[in-house]
């Protein structure tokens, strides 16, 4: 099968390579999914480039934990009424050395969810980290109903999940921060009510103002490094801040924090506990049979373009997901 992999640490276009690989075979308790999409995340361009370890964590890795595709083999112990079952992926390459930027992968049954045929299989190919990273986000703790909530990088492709998740899952109002105008009239369309470019406005300030004073409830945040300061000030008192990211090390202002009863509370998706991501799941399918997401897809790339698909993800210029087709 054709398969895109990297031996090495580097820049996408000296260390990614296409090539043909054996096709695998599913083992106990795995499904075979022919693939048709893969996901390109963030977090799949800091490994290739060694930002999160400067060692290659296998001889060889293929990339990128998020894919849709069709079950086309299963091990035993699976059912074989999973067979022809359309599918995305979770976890993929996460301690793995055998993502979705191929034509096959092999994985435990549950790690390939049921994708609901209304969804098209390049939407589905971003669910397995951005929207489930959204949408825990959203969950987590008492979850969002009745409460005001300000998503940060509300066009990016967590945020544009987090935006549309908080509106549907009963949040009082969803605020949002952008740095452009286009990404604005995104976000407005996704469903956020109030949306602030933070580059041109006071975002402290704006946000009191819209909120009269008070705060917001839960604060959803890409960056707590860069963000982290502004989201205590901007929190209501016995406020949330929910991390899923940082692009550096973060310090913690006690005495504001203690003053105003307020919780930080960070995670990472991989490491869901069976608990949260058998609950998110749930969600995430209730939503998508009901046709109630919607998934934008920036740039697609066919998987010979890998290269040209971590590259514009590095940039941060893509307005949603990147996706590459894998089909043969």
């Amino acid at each position: 099968m054709k398969a895109a992999y990297y031996d090495r640490l580097g820049l996408p276009g000296e260390v990614l390579t296409l090539g043909e690989i054996a096709t695998p075979t599913p083992g106990p308790g795995e499904v075979r999914v022919r693939l048709e999409w893969s996901g390109v995340n963030p977090s799949d361009v800091k490994s290739r480039a060694g930002t999160r370890s400067p060692l290659m964590p296998f001889p060889r890795v293929i990339p990128h934990s998020d894919g849709a595709g069709v079950i086309d083999g299963v091990g035993d112990g699976v059912a074989a009424a999973r067979l022809g079952e359309r599918v995305w992926t979770w976890n993929a390459a996460w301690g793995r050395a055998h993502g979705t930027a191929c034509q096959w992968v092999c994985l435990p049954s549950p790690q390939a969810v049921r994708l609901p045929d209304i969804v098209s299989g390049e939407a589905g190919a971003c669910l397995g980290i951005p929207a489930l990273t959204a949408l825990h986000a959203v969950l987590m703790g008492d979850g969002v109903a009745g409460k005001t909530v300000l998503v940060a990088g509300g066009a990016g492709a967590v945020g544009h999940y987090a935006v549309q998740m908080a509106s549907r899952l009963g949040a009082a109002r969803v605020l949002a921060t952008v740095s452009t105008p286009e990404k604005a009239q995104v976000v407005r369309a996704a469903g956020a009510d109030e949306v602030i470019l933070y580059r041109d406005e006071p975002l402290v300030e704006r946000v009191r103002e819209l909120t009269h004073g008070r705060g917001v409830d839960r604060v959803i945040e890409v960056d707590i490094a860069v963000n982290g300061a502004a989201d205590v000030e901007l929190l209501a008192p016995n406020g949330e801040c929910v991390s899923y990211g940082s692009s550096g090390p973060v310090t913690a202002p006690f005495f504001p924090l203690i003053a105003k009863n307020l919780q930080l509370q960070f995670f990472i998706v991989y490491n869901l506990t069976t608990a949260d991501r058998a609950r998110a799941t749930a969600t995430l399918t209730r939503m998508l049979d009901h046709g109630q997401l919607e998934h934008r897809i920036a740039a697609r790339f066919p998987l010979a373009e890998i290269a040209a698909a971590h590259a514009l993800v590095e940039s941060g210029k893509a307005i949603g997901n990147v996706v590459l087709s894998t089909s043969a």
